[in-house]
C-alpha cells in the first residue's frame, strides 16, 4: 500500500505540530513533507525579548524545533525551498531552491499550508539605510542582540507600540539606550487593551524612562546611508537605529488567483479549515481564524491558534467529511511591561468594533488579598476589566493586569469564554481561597459581581 504523501508549507508553530498530528496518528502511513523558505528551522520570534535580555540558553535554542527532532524516514524537512505555486489539477507544488535557483515538482495528497506572516515596513523613503530594522526572525534577533551592545547607539526608536514594539523598547531601555515609542493610534497597546489599562502603562513605561508619542505619522528615515534621524509630525528626531514593529501581513502574495484571499490577503477557509482547492487546507497567522467570542472570522496571530488548527487539520485529513466542524478558538495573550504584567483573552473594545460585536465592559480594582495582608507581603493592586454580550452576558473578553503575576488568571477567562459563560457563571464560579493567595471571593469573582452592580465585597 503505497503512502499518502502529505507536503506542508512553513515550519513555524502550524508546520511543526502538523508533523507531530501526522506522525501520532497515522505513522509510517504518510511520507511527510515540510518546505521552508527561510535556511533557519525554526525561530520562535515570541521568544526574541528573552534572548535579547540573556534569559536564553543560546540563540540556537529559541526555535519550535530542529530538523534533527524528526529522524523518521518518512519525514523530510527541506530548507531554502520556495513554494512558488500551487497546480491543483496536478496536485503538485513548484518549488525554488533557494540556494542554486532551480525548481521542481513535488506531488501531494494532501498539502497543508502554514505560511505565516511577514512583518510590514513602512511605506516611506529611507527605509533602505543603515540600522534600519525589523523585529521578527532569526538574522534580525542576532543585528539586534548586537547593537544592544553597541557604544555608537545611544538613541533608539521603536515604531510600534504593540508587543513587539514594548518588548523591543524594554530591551533598550534596560540596557542603557534612550528610547522613543511611537504609534499612529492614540495609546499603547491600544488593540488589546482598553484605555484604563492602557493608562496605567502608558505611565509606567514613561516612569521607565521610555518617551511615548503618540498620533504619529511617520513620514521618513533620513540619513546618508546609516539613519541618522525619523521625520515624524513634521519634527525631526535625531536617532542611530530604528525598530519597525509595526505589524504584519500575510505571506499569501504567491497565492493570489489561485487560493482565495480576502481583500487584505488573509487566507478564507471553510468550516473544516479547508480552501477553496481540493485537498489544500490551511492553518496559521495567515488564515483567518473563527473566533469563539465574535461568532466570526478574524485575523488571530498566535502560535496557540496555528497549534489548535494544525491539530485540528490532521485529526480529520483523510475523513471524506470532517466528522465535525473546527470549533474555533478565543485567542490570548499575555505580556510584561517593566514591574506591570497583563494578560488579555477574547474581545476588547476595539475588536469588538473591528467584528461588529455589541458589548458591554465593566474595569474593576481591588487588592488580590483580603485588606489585613499588607502590600508588603504581596497584598498588590490588581485590575481586572470584563466584556460581555449586552444581552445573554455572555463573557466576551477580560483582561487582568497587576505587578503580581496574575496572567494564570488569564487562563481561568479564555476557558470561561470558550464555554461560553455569563457573568452570573463567573461571579458564583466556585475557586479555591486561602489568604495566603486571594479572598474569599477570589478576584474573578468580584469582577463578576462587580460587573452586576453587586454591593461591594469587604472582609
Amino acid at each position: 500500500m503505497s503512502k499518502s504523501k502529505v507536503i506542508i508549507v512553513g515550519a513555524s508553530h502550524g508546520g511543526h505540530q502538523s508533523i507531530l498530528e501526522l506522525l501520532s496518528r497515522y505513522e509510517d502511513d504518510v511520507e511527510i513533507t515540510l518546505f521552508e523558505a527561510g535556511d533557519y528551522i525554526s525561530f520562535m520570534s515570541c521568544g526574541m525579548e528573552l534572548y535579547l535580555e540573556n534569559q536564553v540558553t543560546d540563540v540556537n535554542d529559541v526555535r519550535n524545533f530542529r530538523p534533527e527532532n524528526f529522524p523518521e524516514s518518512n519525514v523530510h524537512i527541506l530548507n531554502n525551498q520556495l513554494v512558488q505555486s500551487i497546480n491543483a489539477d496536478n496536485k503538485t507544488v513548484t518549488v525554488k531552491n533557494k540556494l542554486d535557483d532551480t525548481t521542481a515538482d513535488y506531488e501531494y495528497d494532501k498539502l497543508i499550508l502554514s505560511s505565516g506572516v511577514t512583518p510590514n515596513s513602512l511605506p516611506v523613503p529611507g527605509t533602505e539605510l543603515e540600522n534600519v530594522y525589523l523585529m521578527r526572525g532569526y538574522d534580525w534577533a542576532t543585528k539586534i542582540k548586537d547593537k544592544l551592545t553597541n557604544p555608537e547607539i545611544k538613541k533608539v526608536a521603536v515604531i510600534g507600540a504593540g508587543y513587539i514594539g514594548i518588548e523591543a523598547a524594554e530591551a533598550f531601555q534596560k540596557a542603557g539606550k534612550e528610547v522613543i515609542l511611537l504609534d499612529m493610534i492614540d495609546r499603547p497597546l491600544g488593540t488589546y487593551l482598553d484605555k484604563e489599562m492602557t493608562d496605567i502603562l502608558a505611565t509606567h513605561l514613561t516612569e521607565n524612562g521610555i518617551k511615548v508619542m503618540t498620533g504619529a505619522k511617520i513620514e521618513a528615515f533620513l540619513g546618508d546611508q546609516k539613519v541618522s534621524a525619523i521625520q515624524v509630525n513634521n519634527e525631526e528626531i535625531s536617532v542611530d537605529l530604528i525598530i519597525q514593529a509595526a505589524g504584519v501581513k500575510p505571506n499569501t502574495e504567491w497565492l493570489k488567483g489561485t487560493v482565495d484571499l480576502d481583500d487584505r490577503g488573509w487566507i478564507m477557509t471553510n468550516e473544516y479549515l479547508q480552501t477553496n482547492l481540493p485537498d489544500v487546507y490551511a492553518v496559521g497567522d495567515a488564515t483567518l481564524a473563527y473566533s469563539v467570542p465574535a461568532n466570526a472570522k478574524m485575523p488571530i496571530a498566535l502560535a496557540t491558534v496555528a497549534r489548535r488548527e494544525a491539530r485540528y487539520v490532521v485529526k480529520h485529513l483523510f475523513e471524506k467529511v470532517p466528522s465535525k466542524p473546527f470549533g474555533g478558538v478565543v485567542g490570548s495573550s499575555a505580556l510584561s511591561v517593566f514591574d506591570y504584567h497583563f494578560a488579555a483573552s477574547g474581545l476588547n473594545s476595539f475588536t469588538a468594533q473591528k467584528a461588529g460585536k455589541n458589548l458591554y465592559t465593566s474595569y474593576y480594582e481591588d487588592t488580590l488579598r483580603p485588606k489585613y495582608v499588607p502590600e508588603k507581603f504581596g497584598n498588590k493592586k490588581v485590575s481586572v476589566q470584563l466584556f460581555f454580550d449586552p444581552i445573554t452576558h455572555q463573557i466576551l473578553g477580560g483582561a487582568v493586569l497587576s505587578t503580581y503575576d496574575i496572567t494564570a488568571q488569564g487562563n481561568v477567562l479564555a476557558l470561561a469564554i470558550q464555554n461560553k459563560m455569563t457573568i452570573e457563571d463567573l461571579a458564583e464560579a466556585d475557586f479555591f481561597f486561602q489568604p495566603g493567595f486571594d479572598r474569599q471571593w477570589s478576584l474573578l469573582n468580584l469582577a463578576a459581581q462587580h460587573a452586576l452592580g453587586e454591593k461591594e465585597f469587604i472582609e
